[in-house]
């Protein structure tokens, strides 16, 4: 019964989508139906106050577990995206990049940008900083825009998946007591080989769909701009926060301890803070530095809040909805059934991270759920590096409408509920399956 009640929720929700109505309205009417049908109580949702304590409801947890870890990371980057994009950094980057790359293979430009942000950066954070990027290289080089995005969200994907020290991977190797090293190793081996397949490969297939360019944070109507900024400038602001997330990656796995200077690195390499210093720095040097007032820099971060407000409301909303299905019992109930089969250890892992990450949405807790169902398994045998990487890759199964991840990439490149499930969606199942695939033939050598 709940799966037929969220199945006929996801139906509602595309036909309200197909209807014009906004997926912020939509995902929040269809996060209270499902969870009243699902049988969770008004106060469940809406929360209470007893004894003069509040008790937050699901749509107060969605909201806030959803926003409050990514809202300053998806408005900093979208304010610094802006900043790139007016002070001609983008177009310097794109202009580098196609003349170094050639327009032929200006895909393995993305790809490789992309799987350099992805290893140390949060999926959203990296998606945000990177969307520009993607539409200036689209306009200047006049190539379709599935081309270049999808190999972009491929390399993002597969490392937000597979490699520590995102929180899935990172959380999973804790939970069955994996080697981080090897983890780490077995994980480059995979991404390699599935993000040039789920990547440039499918991004070519996906080059004959047209896709209207035209986004919130990018203005593609803008003719080019003559005094660019220089190559170093335009790549060292771009890629600081990446720079300093790695720096502190390198930092606390070389130089561990409580002491100032891997503290400092540590508040440095923070995700929202790193952000910060480069929003602080894009504005001197493409602002003030080059001759603008204060108050046209100000309406840069105007203009870029202003085009992603609904952005946000959308994840938020998002957020709802995977809290309904978490309050409700589904993921409890979709693991008790899941128990019954009988299978191989790694698939049956990769296939009960699956069914969570169909129903409820986020991939972080898709992969976290099912760790406490997999980690039983474990014995001699069954290599627990493997095992990360299996529910990893089952995690990311066909993302669709209950994940934050689909609305992210469908409303940033302006596509429709189809377009979005041929282009994201098929992506991320090239992703999963031969992520299982090449999980199951390392496990014939190691």
């Amino acid at each position: 019964m709940p799966l037929l009640i969220i199945l006929l929720g996801i139906v509602l929700l595309v036909i309200m989508t197909y209807k014009k109505i906004s997926p912020f309205l939509a995902l929040l009417i269809v996060s209270i139906i499902v969870g009243l049908l699902l049988g969770l109580s008004v106060t469940d949702l809406v929360g209470t106050v007893k004894d003069g304590v509040l008790k937050a409801g699901a749509i107060e947890k969605g909201v806030g577990s959803t926003l409050g870890s990514i809202a300053l990371i998806i408005c900093l980057g979208a304010i610094l995206g802006k900043m790139l994009e007016k002070g001609g950094a983008t177009q310097r980057i794109s202009d580098t990049l196609i003349n170094a790359f050639g327009k032929r293979n200006i895909q393995w430009a993305i790809l490789l940008t992309g799987f350099l942000i992805g290893i140390p950066l949060y999926y959203n954070a990296g998606f945000v900083i990177l969307v520009p990027l993607v539409f200036t290289i689209t306009i200047n080089s006049g190539l379709p825009l599935f081309y270049v995005a999808i190999p972009m969200a491929a390399s993002l994907s597969t490392t937000h998946a597979f490699l520590p020290p995102h929180p899935g991977p990172a959380y999973l190797v804790s939970q069955f007591k994996a080697d981080m090293g090897k983890t780490l190793v077995y994980g480059l081996i995979l991404a390699v080989p599935l993000v040039i397949i789920a990547g440039p490969v499918f991004g070519r297939i996906l080059g004959r769909v047209k896709v209207n360019v035209n986004s919130a944070l990018f203005s593609g109507a803008e003719e080019k701009k003559e005094n660019l900024p220089p190559v170093f400038a335009s790549f060292f602001i771009a890629l600081l926060p990446v720079i300093l997330i790695l720096l502190k990656v390198v930092t606390e796995t070389f130089i561990p301890g409580d002491n100032l200077f891997t503290n400092i690195i540590s508040l440095l390499g923070d995700a929202t803070v790193a952000l910060l210093l480069a929003v602080l720095f894009a504005a001197y040097y493409f602002g003030i530095k080059a001759g603008k007032k204060m108050e046209d820099v100000m309406k840069w971060l105007n203009d870029s809040i202003s085009g992603i407000a609904l952005i946000v409301l959308i994840i938020g909303a998002g957020g709802v909805f995977k809290q309904v299905l978490i309050d409700s019992g589904t993921g409890k109930y979709i693991t008790s059934l899941s128990q019954e089969w009988n299978m191989s250890p790694l698939l049956f892992a990769w296939l009960v991270a699956a069914l969570l990450r169909l129903t409820l949405g986020s991939a972080t807790v898709a992969g976290i759920t099912a760790a406490g169902i997999i980690a039983p398994l474990l014995g001699p045998g069954v290599s627990p590096e493997l095992m990360v990487l299996s529910v990893g890759a089952g995690s990311i199964f066909f993302s669709h409408v209950n994940d934050t991840g689909f609305w992210i990439f469908k409303e940033f490149f302006n596509l429709s509920i189809k377009q979005t499930i041929i282009s994201w969606s098929i992506m991320e199942t090239i992703i999963s399956v031969l992520g299982l695939a090449g999980v199951l033939i390392l496990d014939m050598f190691v």
